[in-house]
């Protein structure tokens, strides 16, 4: 959420914010809003002043005053409740309307409509060329028999999969590495619910947005999440933090459910947009400062570069455009890896800044030690690996003339050091 004084100060450019990250809010009626509140908060506040006036003088009033006096409280307790009510009508369109705004985008993030207008910062490895004819993931897993999307579909419906033997192995041996690597850089593990109230939905902003693509369970009122990033997040939700603690730096290794509502095409197929995966999330919550939240989003995406590189897969880093941003992202890198089946780099990573959006929703604030104040933090997250979407680029680019895939050097000693795999019984 953003600090209504900065919309007040500035309009046209939260106005300017909805068009780049197209967001249809209307400002003007939100500030006309805000307006009438502030009438009306003042108008009770000056009642307040009255009543409390009145009351303490009317012990001391001659009896022929005190009537009038009883009179006039009783006409301020009447306007009291009109206001009230007013205040109830519109509080709840304003509030709504605040959930709506977008947080500005970084003066560096490129102009652009949708993910075709990212822009590459930097390439990374090498693609390796092949002598024979390649399989897609799809086929190396059923040849294998490491991937059996049929009887997922069987059991859970489309786009849905299970992964048998050393396909489930590669599959929990680069979430380990990932975990690994992370707890290495002192990030602090978690294991995280995975249902979530509106509560922490809201505060992170998935909503309002994101309900369409969100498991919801309406008997509970709970929410599957799509991300550890939820959890991890909103961990201290509506709590002062002290100084000395920050930052928090969080790893979880979790399930992912999203319904993907509208993916068609090519990223139907295969493993690459299904509705049940596992990740591996860093969040960060840092003091409200830009120099630090800049920091920690190039300390994000480095850690999430350690592991790619690890598993030398060539990729590319792309500065995400206006179009393509969340309503609370500043900016976002996102890491794209090289899939031979899909002829193109594909997005396998978000590394995202936040500043105080998020932080305001939850109340999540730190003490000042020097002015006493209580203030927001800004909060940064990064996914350190996806499965079973990184096992596209993993066994597509580690495949071999004879139908076999040669493990990473790196997730062997997480198979048994099995170095290949071959065609499971």
């Amino acid at each position: 959420m953003i600090d209504i004084r900065e919309i007040r100060e500035n309009p046209e450019k939260f106005k300017a914010a909805c068009r780049a990250k197209k967001f249809e809010v209307d400002i003007d009626k939100l500030l006309e809003a805000d307006t009438k509140l502030k009438t009306i908060k003042q108008q009770l506040q000056d009642i307040s002043t009255d009543k409390n006036r009145i009351g303490k003088s009317i012990p001391k009033l001659p009896p022929d005053q005190k009537q009038a006096a009883l009179s006039q409280l009783t006409e301020l307790k009447d306007r009291e409740s009109k206001y009230d009510e007013n205040l109830r009508k519109l509080q709840p369109q304003f509030d709504e309307l605040m959930q709506q705004v977008p947080q500005p985008a970084d003066d560096d993030v490129p102009l652009g409509k949708d993910d075709t207008e990212n822009t590459e910062i930097r390439k990374e490895g090498k693609i390796p060329q092949f002598d024979f004819e390649l399989k897609d993931h799809v086929k190396l897993g059923i040849d294998l028999g490491i991937i059996d999307i049929e009887r997922g579909v069987k059991l859970a419906g489309t786009r849905n999969y299970f992964l048998k033997g050393d396909g489930a192995l590669l599959h929990w041996a680069v979430l380990r590495l990932a975990m690994d690597v992370m707890v290495s850089k002192g990030y602090v593990p978690l294991s995280v619910p995975l249902l979530m109230k509106d509560e922490a939905m809201q505060g992170t902003g998935y909503y309002p947005g994101s309900e369409e693509q969100t498991y919801r369970m309406e008997k509970d009122q709970l929410n599957l999440v799509g991300t550890a990033e939820v959890p991890l997040t909103a961990y201290r939700i509506g709590e002062i933090l002290n100084d000395e603690e920050l930052p928090l730096k969080y790893v979880a290794l979790s399930s992912c459910f999203r319904r993907e509502a509208g993916a068609a095409g090519k990223d139907t197929y295969g493993l690459y947009r299904i509705h049940q995966f596992d990740k591996v999330e860093q969040v960060v919550i840092c003091k409200n400062s830009i120099e630090e939240s800049n920091k920690y989003h190039d300390e994000i995406l480095a850690n999430a570069e350690t592991v790619m590189q690890a598993l030398e897969l060539p990729y590319r880093v792309v500065n995400v455009c206006t179009g393509d941003l969340g309503r609370g992202q500043a900016k976002k890198f996102d890491i794209e890896a090289w899939m031979p089946s899909r002829g193109n780099y594909c997005e396998t990573h978000s590394a995202s800044k936040f500043y105080e959006f998020q932080a305001r929703r939850m109340n999540l604030r730190y003490k000042d030690p020097i002015s006493k104040k209580n203030i927001f933090c800004h909060t940064l997250n990064n996914t350190v690996i996806a499965s079973p979407r990184i096992l596209i680029p993993i066994l597509e680019l580690y495949q071999n003339p004879d139908g076999s895939v040669t493990i990473p050097e790196v997730l062997r000693k997480y198979m048994n050091g099995k170095e290949k795999i071959t065609e499971q019984p």
